[in-house]
């Protein structure tokens, strides 16, 4: 797969929220995590355990920020994607990856249409963007990325964990998310159980409210 134009200017079609700010995404992220940025996209990197010559997609890719580093990892026999269903985010992490001089297959998409074979994927990850989604289309998300992964294939998710403990943290997770938000990391594990998913669990390594939880689709 090489780098990828998508000739539409539209939004992709989905229940899930689009962030309204796109042009100040990357800025705002940094402030939100209190110019740690960098810090957190490394600790998602690392918790991916990619190897190279391995493939990766990043669901939810936004401005590429875990994508090019995915791609850093598995090298040039590796493969890397990234769907969102903003286009000019896509445009963005487009714009990357061509200074990087990085081949990514940046696509215009969404999590419950997954624009990608079975078993396309060693590894899928999701970083800050399932809160967006309600209840039924997580599930539907994450019925697609147990398709598309290889079996054997590993899941990182990365989201806000339920506010608690320090008025910073609380602080955090009020501006960087949602008011009232009422999802939290700790309730996917279930769900991914319920969608086929194995070896499933909640890191205790955490950046702030931000939480990473792992899981593997069965081998064959």
């Amino acid at each position: 797969m090489h780098n990828h134009t998508h000739p539409s200017t539209s939004p992709a079609q989905t229940e899930g929220r689009l962030i309204p700010w796109v042009s100040f995404y990357d800025a705002l992220v940094n402030i939100m995590t209190l110019g740690q940025i960098h810090r957190l996209r490394n600790m998602t990197i690392e918790q991916t355990l990619l190897k190279p010559g391995e493939s990766i997609l990043d669901v939810g890719c936004g401005t590429g920020e875990v994508t090019i580093p995915g791609k850093k990892r598995v090298g040039q026999t590796g493969m890397a994607a990234g769907i969102d269903p903003d286009p000019q985010m896509i445009a963005i992490a487009q714009r990357k990856a061509t200074r990087a001089a990085l081949k990514i297959d940046f696509r215009i998409g969404v999590i419950e249409s997954l624009p990608y074979p079975d078993a396309a994927f060693d590894a899928v990850t999701s970083s800050l963007m399932m809160h967006h989604l309600p209840h039924d289309l997580q599930a539907k998300g994450l019925a697609e990325i147990y398709r598309v992964l290889k079996p054997g294939g590993r899941l990182l998710i990365v989201d806000m964990m339920r506010s608690g403990g320090s008025m910073r943290k609380q602080l955090f997770a009020s501006i960087a998310f949602h008011p009232g938000q009422k999802f939290g990391i700790g309730d996917l594990p279930e769900m991914l159980k319920i969608s086929g998913f194995q070896d499933v669990h909640q890191l205790d390594e955490h950046f702030l409210v931000i939480g990473f939880v792992c899981a593997t689709k069965p081998g064959v």
